[in-house]
């Protein structure tokens, strides 16, 4: 985690970023400052879901009723 950042803070601080830009109150230096914010934001949180996605296995049951664990991206495919 970035700077102790967790994946749900990170999109939460970025919701309320897109809800402020799309009120039009904010000034276009505010605008710029706070869109500037959330592309980092949104950066992190791309970067924290691929890292999950790597992580993740499916588990299936094979035709004998056993489960098997495969990862992800091998199911991808």
């Amino acid at each position: 985690m970035e700077n102790g950042r967790s994946f749900e803070s990170a999109m939460s601080e970025l919701e309320k970023i897109v809800a402020r830009l799309e009120s039009g109150e904010l000034t276009l230096d505010e605008s710029i400052e706070v869109f500037q914010k959330g592309i980092s934001l949104s950066n992190f949180c791309s970067k924290r879901l691929d890292e999950i996605e790597k992580k993740i296995s499916i588990l299936i049951e094979d035709g004998n009723g056993n489960i098997i664990e495969e990862d992800f991206e091998e199911m991808e495919g």
